[in-house]
C-alpha cells in the first residue's frame, strides 16, 4: 500500500530531487486540508512507483513555508527533478491533481 512521505527539512530536498513529486504543504488546523487529505492518501496508493506523495506540516517546518513562498494552505507544489514546475493553492479535486501529475510523469 503506497504511503506519502512526511517531508521535513532534513528529508526534503533529497527526496524532491528526482522524479516527479507532489508535496502537500498543510497544518492541522486547516479546514481545507484535512479536506484533502484522504485525496493525498489515494494519490500515494495510486502513483506508487511512478511519483511521490508528500506532505510538509508548515506548523513543524516553517523553515520550508518560507523557502517556498508558503502563504496560504493548502498549498500542492509539483516538483520535477528538484525543480518546481507547478503550483495549486487550495483545495482541488483529486482529478485536477491526478491531471497535473500525468503531465508531468507524460
Amino acid at each position: 500500500m503506497g504511503k506519502y512521505i512526511e517531508l521535513n527539512s532534513g528529508n526534503f530536498d533529497e527526496t524532491v530531487k528526482e522524479g516527479v513529486t507532489l508535496v502537500d504543504f498543510w497544518a492541522p488546523w486547516c479546514g481545507p486540508c484535512r479536506m484533502i487529505a484522504p485525496v493525498i492518501e489515494e494519490l500515494a496508493e495510486e502513483y506508487e512507483g511512478r511519483a511521490k506523495i508528500a506532505k510538509v506540516n508548515t506548523d513543524e517546518e516553517q523553515d520550508l513555508a518560507i523557502k517556498y513562498g508558503i502563504r496560504s494552505i493548502p498549498s500542492i507544489l509539483f516538483f520535477k527533478d528538484g525543480q518546481v514546475v507547478d503550483q495549486m493553492v487550495g483545495a482541488a479535486s483529486k482529478q485536477a491533481f491526478a491531471e497535473k501529475l500525468d503531465a508531468l510523469l507524460s
